[in-house]
This record gives C-alpha cells, structure tokens and sequence, in this order.
C-alpha cells in the first residue's frame, strides 16, 4: 500500500473524535449524577431541558448540588490527566525529531481510545465513574491533545521547508482544528438525541480506530532513523527524550534565544487574550439583554467557523506578498474589531455580525508557530512544537480561571467587560511582533540563524 504524507486527516479524525466526545461526555456525567441523587432518569424529548427554573423549589437546590458534583468531577479529570499528558508531550514530539513524528501522532489516538471505551463500558455495566480516574490516568500517560497538536505540526515542519507553503500548511491545520470542533458541537446533540448515551460513544470509538489504522498503514515517516541513533531504553537514549526543549535553547545563539523568547511570549499573550473571550461567547448570548436558545448558540458556533476559514484564505493571499510579521498584526487588529464590537452588542444581529470584523482573527497563532519554526534547525522541530504545546495547554488551562472569575464579577454591571479586557491585552503582543518588526526580524535572519549553526557544527 502506498504512504502518504498527508498529517491533516489525522488531525481533522483526531478534532472530531474529541470534539464529539466532550459534550457527550460532560452531559453522561451529569446524568449519571442526577441518577444517583434522584434515583431517577433524565429523558430527551423535543429537545426541552428539563431543569428546575423555580429557586424556592426544593428541587432546584438538588439541581444545583449535582451540577456542582458533576463539574467537580470532571475537574479532577481534567486534573489528574494533565501533568502526565504535559510530560509525555514534551518527550514524544522531541522524540520524534530523531526518531519519527509517527509515535506522537499514534499514542494519543490509542489514549484517545482508551478514554471513549472507558465511557462506553461504564455506560453499558453501569460501573462506577471511579472507573474513569484510571482510564484518564492511563490516557494522559499516552498523550493528549497537546501531544497530538505539537505532533502533527512537527510533520508539517518537516515537509514543508518552503516558507509560504509552511505558512498555508501550518495555517491549514489550525482550519481544520477550528471547523472541525464547530461542526462536532452541533452534532453532538443530535447524536446524543438519536442514539443515547451508551451508542454515542461508539461513533468516537470507531473515528479513533480508523485514525490508528491511517497512522499506521497509511501515513508516511518523515524522519528516517539513523543508524547511530541511541536505544530508547539506554542510558543516552532516556536523557535524549528529556534534553530536547533544553538543548533547544541552550545552543541557541543569544539572537535566535531572543527571538524565539519573544515569539513564545506574543503567541501565550495572544492566545491568554483570545481564548479567555471566545470561552464566555456562550455565557455572554445566553445572558440578557441577547438571551439567545440553543438553537441560535448553536448557529453563532457555526458561524465561528467562518473565521477559521477566512483566516485560512487570509494566510493564502497574505503569504504572497507581505512578511510574516504583518499578517499577525492584520489578524491582531481583526480580532481586536471584532471583540469591542461584541463588548456593545445589545441585539441577536449584531451578534452575528461580529464574526466579520473576527474573519481573520485565527491567523497570528498559526503564523507565529511558523515564524518559530522557520528559525529552529530541522532537528529542532519537534522540541519546539512540544514546547508550544505544553505553553499552550498551561495557557487554556489559566486562561479559562482568570476570565471566569473577571465576568463573574462584572457581569452584573458591564457583561462585555471582559471582551474590552480581552483587546487591551492584545495590545501587548501586538507591541511584541512590532518590536521584532522594527529591529530586524526578516526573512533573512531565519537563513542567517540556520546557516550560523551548520558552519558552527561543521566547524566543530
């Protein structure tokens, strides 16, 4: 059979699968509670939610203490898998610069796995959600997302040495990231509706298994193993998997420590500005004076998509014909239009018209991984992407905290605070890229830094 080198299906199987799973996750392990508190089984029927709305009511005091058990458990989940999945990324997709992208790609599809058929089974027997701290243990020492994410751009990074192609490449994948979770989270429903909660895990399970199989028969190794290369189980080969992000900067000439400083720095201000925001949109419409139902979250969702793909197209024709540099401050001041304007949004149409002003809101991050990734040498991809998404995922993890607490605060008088927050942070990253801008940061100086450190090691 021939092998493709083709990482966006993995991603693209990979995104769904999780996506999909997340909602049918989190409402399975609310149902299970409500069943253990009320001894009774909550029905789906013409998509009402049956929910206690009267605060008098015994039973809305129920509701609330279950709703606080099920987001604790999922909390300590999220908890329990986190520092293992964040070890494991930095080893596998530095691993994966001498020793083959492939292993980054495949542990967290099995993890992945793992997690649904862990569900699946507890769903089926009626086990205890206890089961699930092991399965989630067992998961996060196989990776995570992170792992996954820092995994398929490394292969991209690999692949596409041209600097506009590694742009669209790099670009493509944060598109098929974001369609790929907007599409998941209006389906979810449906499946849940349709088949309940014991079948629906078997729509992620099969997509996790087709994605193993790919990776495995279909995907081609971009990094041919040297025939030097060190045992994983020996001495070198085990400090080899932990020096990887350290060697990275520690050989780095201070210019090129600089720069990658910077760019890391601009890309978690960036991401602390922007995810912290696009995570309340839901609580924002459902609020007054907007009060919309599921039906017109779930179109806003949909329409968020658009943003991903007009990002995409934006990266195509920037790329053409402006640096770097200027493409991530296009899409800074993008996202800054868009969310004053949802700070002041007062009806369900301007609502929706704030996702033009957010049309080329995703380009700074994925431009910004590229800028990272043209200036580090071949060998270095890997230990750069697990960097960013070990960074990444510490990020989502604070960003999320910070704002919820900042809206919970404001919302009672000035919902949109927080968005205004959101672009006055913004203005820090975008000082950064300036910066770069205006002290040299070309084209050139990627070549210059490469060319630097192959005559350093051949001189050697």
């Amino acid at each position: 059979m021939k092998q493709l080198q083709l990482v966006e299906p993995v991603m693209a199987i990979y995104c769904f699968a999780t996506f999909v799973s997340l909602p049918i996750i989190g409402q399975y392990i609310y149902h299970r509670m409500w069943q253990d508190e009320f001894n009774t089984t909550l029905t789906f029927n013409d998509n009402v939610s049956h929910c206690e709305t009267n605060q008098s009511n015994p039973g809305y005091i129920h509701q609330k203490e279950v709703q606080k058990r099920a987001s604790m458990f999922s909390t300590k989940l999220d908890l329990i898998s986190l520092i293992p999945s964040l070890v494991m990324t930095l080893i596998l997709v530095s691993y994966g610069d001498n020793h083959g992208r492939k292993a980054s790609l495949l542990l967290p599809s099995i993890g992945g796995l793992i997690t649904v058929a862990a569900y699946c089974s507890v769903s089926f027997f009626e086990w205890p959600l206890e089961v699930l701290f092991l399965s989630s243990v067992l998961s996060g020492f196989l990776g995570g997302f992170a792992t996954i994410l820092g995994g398929c751009f490394s292969y991209i990074a690999d692949i596409a040495r041209d600097i506009q192609k590694k742009n669209i490449r790099i670009a493509f994948i944060d598109m098929v990231f974001g369609v790929s979770s907007g599409i998941s989270g209006i389906t979810s429903g449906y499946i849940i509706t349709a088949l309940g909660f014991q079948w629906s895990f078997f729509i992620p399970a099969i997509l996790h298994i087709l994605n193993i199989l790919y990776i495995i028969f279909i995907l081609e190794e971009t990094i041919k193993r040297s025939e030097f290369y060190q045992p994983v189980l020996s001495k070198e080969g085990i400090k080899e998997l932990f020096s990887g992000v350290f060697l990275l900067f520690k050989h780095a000439s201070c210019k090129k420590r600089l720069t990658i400083g910077l760019l890391l720095f601009a890309f978690m201000f960036f991401l602390f500005a922007d995810f912290g925001a696009v995570n309340l949109f839901t609580l924002y419409e459902l609020d007054s004076p907007l009060c919309w139902d599921p039906v017109l979250i779930g179109w806003g969702s949909a329409l968020s998509t658009f943003c991903f793909v007009g990002s995409f197209l934006g990266v195509f024709f920037f790329t053409q014909c402006l640096k770097d540099s200027y493409i991530v401050l296009i899409g800074m001041a993008s996202w800054i239009g868009g969310i004053v304007m949802a700070a002041f949004a007062t009806t369900t149409v301007t609502m929706m018209l704030v996702r033009v002003p957010l049309l080329f809101s995703a380009m700074p991050l994925p431009v910004m991984r590229s800028m990272m990734s043209k200036i580090v040498l071949d060998n270095e991809q890997g230990a750069l992407f697990a960097c960013i998404a070990c960074l990444e995922t510490l990020t989502g993890s604070l960003t999320i905290a910070f704002y919820n607490s900042i809206y919970a605060a404001t919302v009672v008088w000035f919902p949109g605070f927080c968005f205004l927050l959101s672009a006055a942070l913004c203005l820090i990253p975008i000082g950064v890229v300036w910066i770069l801008l205006c002290f040299g940061y070309q084209e050139r100086d990627h070549i210059l830094l490469v060319n630097e450190e192959c005559s350093t090691e051949e001189d050697s």
